[in-house]
C-alpha cells in the first residue's frame, strides 16, 4: 500500500493534489522549482484548509495535522523516497520529458511515475523512461480538493498491477478513479474542448455574446458553468495547447482552433489568471 506521495509542481494542480493526499493521511513531499513557488503552493493549501475550518468540516488540530504531513522542497532528490511520484508541471512534452528522465534515475526502480497531463500521451512521456509499464496518466480535475473524478490513463505498456495501485490511490484520496486508454485528449478533454472551441466559433461569428452563449448551456443544457466562463476558468493558453494536441493527434479539421481563441493567447488574454479572457477580472 502506497503510504506516500511525491509531487513535482505547486501550482494550482499540483498543490490541490497534495493536499488531497495529505488529507487522507498520505506523506507528501511537494516540489517546486523556486522556494516562491513552493511557499505560494503551501498558501493555498492553507488557505483552502482554512475555509473547511471555517465552515467546521476541520478542526483546527486536523488542520495542523494535514498541513505537517506536506515537505515542500526546491531539491527535487527530497522525492527518491516517495512510494509514488506524480507530476503537475506545465503542459508541455520537453518539459514533462525532462523531468521523466531525471525522476526515472532518482526514485527507487518500483515506484509507479504518473503524469497529471490533460492531453499529451502517456506512452509518448513513458518511453523516455526505463519503466513503461509502471507509467501511469493520473488526471485530476480542477479544483482538485473538490472535485471527485481522476481519469486514470493506461500507455501501451502500462501493467495491470500499476493500473489497480493507482486506482487504489485515488480511492484512498477520496476521488473516483475511471480507467481510459491513450488517446489525444482522453476521453474528458476530447469531449470538453471541442464543445468550449465551438462555443469560441459562435461568438467568432457573432452568433451571440459571451453571456448569451454560457447563459443558453447554463439554462438550457444544466451547465453549472457556461463554456466561455469555463475556459477563462481553464486557462485559454491551456484550452489553444489541447485543442492543438487534439487536432495534430487525430488530424482532422473538426480540432481546428479557433482563431479567435489563438488572438486571445497572443495578446496575453489568458482568462482569470491575466485578469482578461472572454470577460474581465
Amino acid at each position: 500500500m502506497i503510504e506516500s506521495i511525491g509531487v513535482v509542481g505547486a501550482g494550482t494542480m499540483g498543490n490541490g493534489i497534495a493536499q488531497s493526499a495529505a488529507r487522507a493521511g498520505l506523506s507528501v513531499v511537494m516540489h517546486d522549482v523556486t522556494d516562491e513557488f513552493v511557499a505560494r503552493g503551501l498558501s493555498t493549501i492553507d488557505k483552502s484548509l482554512q475555509r473547511e475550518v471555517d465552515k467546521q468540516r476541520l478542526t483546527r488540530e486536523e488542520e495542523r495535522e494535514i498541513i505537517s504531513r506536506i515537505k515542500p522542497t526546491t531539491n527535487l532528490a527530497d522525492l527518491s523516497s516517495a512510494g509514488f511520484v506524480v507530476e503537475a508541471v506545465t503542459e508541455n512534452v520537453a518539459v514533462k520529458s525532462d523531468l521523466f528522465r531525471q525522476l526515472d534515475k532518482m526514485v527507487a526502480p518500483e515506484v509507479i511515475l504518473a503524469s497529471n497531463t490533460s492531453s499529451i500521451s502517456i506512452t509518448r512521456l513513458a518511453a523516455v523512461t526505463s519503466r513503461p509499464d509502471r507509467f501511469i496518466g493520473m488526471h485530476f480535475m480542477n479544483p482538485v480538493p473538490v472535485m471527485k473524478l481522476v481519469e486514470v490513463i493506461r500507455g501501451i505498456a502500462t501493467s495491470d498491477q500499476t493500473c489497480a495501485a493507482t486506482r487504489e490511490l485515488a480511492e484512498t484520496m477520496g476521488k473516483t478513479p475511471v480507467e481510459v486508454t491513450d488517446s489525444p485528449g482522453f476521453i474528458s478533454n476530447r469531449v470538453l474542448m471541442p464543445m468550449i472551441n465551438e462555443a469560441i466559433f459562435a461568438l467568432h461569428e457573432s452568433v451571440g455574446s459571451p453571456e448569451a452563449i454560457d447563459q443558453i448551456m447554463k439554462l438550457g443544457m444544466n451547465h453549472p458553468m457556461g463554456p466561455l466562463q469555463l475556459a477563462d476558468f481553464i486557462g485559454l493558453d491551456v484550452c489553444l495547447a489541447i485543442m492543438n494536441v487534439l487536432y495534430d493527434g487525430f488530424d482532422d479539421s473538426k480540432y481546428r482552433p479557433c482563431p479567435l481563441l489563438k488572438k486571445y493567447v497572443d495578446a496575453g488574454w489568458l482568462g482569470r489568471k491575466s485578469g482578461r479572457g472572454f470577460y474581465q477580472y
